[in-house]
């Protein structure tokens, strides 16, 4: 049996860190942050490198990295969380264009930044590779390849024979490569930034649970901090935080990774790019070939818990690791029989609108970042300058971009919001059977409800 829970596999090749330095009674900051995954943490590192004088604490309930910044499936991608199409509407083709852009750009930054801080994150640039697996998975990858063609995307449509000679997924159709992406080490990454930020001279206290925010005061279960500029980053967690418990539907994925595959396994399999790997499908899978040779696979299994619980530790039922194996299985033929090391599941955060958002109120002091959807890693250093800009009151190019300052409305009360996410998958996971087992080119009418329901953009 793998390993289960124990936050995630990507700790147990750094050491799970041991919280420290927690709250002792009330203090002050110039600055709070509160959570010290991606989006914490680099609002701290760009805060504290423009203003040294600053003084900074991450209030953080277990350690730097416990959420869906040490789960991750490792792609540093250039998505814009929701789609183009409803900001393009909103905001005119060339604004969303140079949104795109930037987080084009964002990448590299990411990877500059990691060099030049030491900050080894088995990295590599090998783009994201899109693969269809029957008729109407292809018509998507064709529809989707002719929209990106519109945009900064880069992309290039493959067929089935230059699909399979990059990664030889059994029963690929077609494909689309496109360059703007990067498979990392999520939990290298997070604990290479904590270190930094600590070096850095900021205050990192772990083990410490902030209750509530309010203008001027973060309230925690060991004291009060008070300071003028308070900031949200808790992403999958904010329903935990008073008056805060519709804001983002905290949305569960869960993952596996195989024990390192032989070398005549991955004669078989290629994948010598290290793209990241993702299908068509509507209940999605997303893989990385890990630095040591092995493949790390996710979805959605048990999307939703009753109430906006999140998890503990992040074990994945039973069921959950079976469906992803038997997906990994279908994919790569010769990994069949192969040992399953470890399974673990997070939570991300999802808005209503399904797009995240950057916001700071100058009169108030509080400022927030997140909903990323899962799409989040690139978006996080995004969102961490962008709030070093609006905290420090310039006025930068990134500060005009779509998604900052946006106003979103909050889920439904329960059982409304349970029932309609159980229905969301429930036929995206039949909507796909279907489309398997019909070979149309047409996506099935179910997939199409369920999208209606859930009430993503484009």
């Amino acid at each position: 049996m793998p390993v289960n829970g124990n936050v995630s596999f990507w700790f147990t090749q750094t050491g799970l860190p041991v919280a420290a330095n927690e709250l002792a009674g009330d203090e002050t900051a110039d600055v709070v942050i509160v959570g010290a995954g991606y989006t914490g943490l680099w609002t701290a590192y760009y805060l504290k490198k423009a203003r040294p004088d600053l003084t900074i604490r991450i209030l953080e309930s277990r350690f730097a990295g416990f959420g869906a910044s040490g789960r991750n499936g490792g792609w540093l991608a250039n998505t814009i969380t929701g789609g183009r199409l409803d900001y393009e509407k909103q905001y005119g083709h060339e604004k969303v264009a140079r949104f795109q852009e930037i987080l084009n750009e964002s990448i590299d930054e990411v990877i500059a930044v990691t060099q030049r801080e030491g900050v080894d994150a088995d990295i590599v640039k090998g783009g994201e590779l899109l693969v269809a697996r029957n008729p109407a998975q292809l018509a998507r990858l064709e529809s989707y390849f002719a929209e990106a063609q519109r945009w900064p995307e880069d992309a290039v449509l493959l067929d089935a024979l230059q699909t399979t000679a990059r990664v030889n997924v059994a029963g690929a159709v077609g494909g689309m490569h496109i360059p703007h992406c990067a498979r990392i080490h999520p939990a290298k990454l997070v604990v290479g930034l904590a270190r930094k930020v600590r070096e850095l001279g900021v205050n990192l206290h772990e083990n410490t649970t902030v209750l509530e925010i309010k203008p001027g005061e973060a309230v925690t279960d060991r004291g009060t901090v008070r300071a003028p500029r308070i900031l949200r980053a808790t992403e999958g967690f904010t329903a935990n935080l008073k008056g805060l418990h519709r804001e983002w539907l905290p949305m569960n994925s869960s993952m596996i990774v195989t024990e390192p595959l032989t070398a005549q396994m991955w004669d078989q399999i290629g994948w010598n790019g290290k793209e990241t790997l993702e299908d068509m499908a509507h209940a999605y899978v997303y893989l990385q070939r890990t630095e040591d040779g092995r493949i790390a696979i996710g979805g959605r299994g048990v999307p939703y818990r009753f109430g906006s619980k999140t998890d503990t530790d992040g074990t994945t039922q039973d069921s959950t690791i079976e469906l992803l194996n038997g997906i990994l299985v279908d994919m790569f033929p010769a990994v069949a029989g192969t040992r399953i090391d470890h399974a673990w599941s997070g939570v991300l955060g999802v808005p209503r609108d399904w797009k995240s958002t950057v916001s700071y109120d100058p009169e108030t002091g509080l400022g927030w970042a997140g909903g990323y959807v899962g799409t989040g890693v690139t978006a996080t250093n995004l969102a961490g300058r962008t709030l070093r800009d609006l905290v420090l009151g310039e006025q930068t190019e990134i500060t005009t971009l779509p998604w900052v300052n946006r106003k979103v409305r909050k889920w439904e009360v329960e059982p409304l919001r349970w029932v309609a996410v159980q229905a969301m998958y429930a036929m995206y996971y039949r909507a796909d059977a279907a489309e398997k087992k019909s070979g149309h080119a047409q996506t099935a009418l179910l997939a199409r409800v369920a999208d209606a329901v859930s009430g993503r953009g484009h």
